[in-house]
């Protein structure tokens, strides 16, 4: 099923205004991605579909709408040289500062099915070591799909041959096949929520790190610049946000680059 050249233009506008997604030059994934779903609802063609989605549309169309455009992909362990830096200069740094309060405040923005923020929650207990148990250390998670957070919010994944046996034996419980669960202390330690990156960031205090990986791929240069002074507004003093290799922030960007892909509020 085609789409013209008009309907595109408007689906394309109204995802960008939305959600910050530009799909300017992404015609052909918009009709492979989309032409079963418009089949499916009933639709003739992609002109009724839009209609609907412009006028009427809940938040289950939308929902269905952003899954099929985005990739939810990741994996545990991605981009591990982020990990390490985190562990080995991030992770003091905080521990430092919060030796008296004992709290960490942690975002993993655009958290996608959940590997990364259990992941981060599995590298702080490893770090804190029978400390753990004194600290506050929960994480916010978030992403836009609702189909992404209800299969992080399961926790079910099949392991990467990446994972440290440790991990395994202590962080997850077989879950039938070659499928694990994250075990509870590493599942509680995670809140998640459903949150567009495009609105104002109103959370209750400010970030000491934010992971913001592979979402910013999606944006164009404004609007990769507005949500980086955004996440610099939450990033308390001295705090961090971690991209991904594949991204670099715009030049105005008001954070200080560290290290590759890691920048700091100075």
């Amino acid at each position: 099923m085609a789409i013209s050249e008009k309907d595109f233009i408007r689906l394309v506008s109204f995802v960008k205004s939305k959600y910050g997604i530009d799909l300017t030059q992404k015609k052909q994934l918009v009709t492979s991605r989309l032409s079963s779903t418009v089949k499916n609802l009933g639709y003739q063609n992609f002109t009724q579909y839009v209609d609907f989605l412009l006028s009427k549309g809940s938040g289950d169309d939308i929902n269905q709408l952003l899954s099929r455009l985005t990739t939810n992909y990741t994996y545990f362990m991605r981009e591990v040289e982020s990990f390490d830096y985190f562990v080995n200069r991030i992770l003091p740094d905080l521990v430092r500062r919060h030796e008296r309060d004992k709290c960490l405040s942690i975002w993993s923005a655009a958290c996608s099915s959940g590997e990364e923020p259990y992941n981060v929650s599995m590298y702080i207990m490893d770090y804190l070591g029978s400390r753990a148990a004194q600290w506050d250390t929960r994480l916010l998670a978030s992403d836009i799909s609702l189909d992404a957070l209800a299969k992080a919010k399961r926790g079910v994944y099949e392991l990467p041959d990446s994972i440290p046996q440790n991990w395994k034996r202590n962080y997850f419980k077989p879950a039938g096949g070659k499928n694990f669960e994250v075990a509870p202390q590493i599942k509680n330690n995670v809140i998640f929520k459903q949150f567009n990156l495009m609105d104002p960031i109103q959370f209750k205090r400010k970030f000491d790190v934010i992971f913001c990986r592979n979402v910013m791929i999606y944006f164009d240069q404004p609007t990769k610049s507005a949500l980086a002074r955004r996440m610099f507004d939450a990033t308390v003093p001295g705090g961090y946000l971690i991209i991904s290799k594949a991204e670099n922030l715009p030049p105005d960007t008001p954070y200080t680059r560290v290290a590759a892909s890691i920048f700091q509020k100075r």
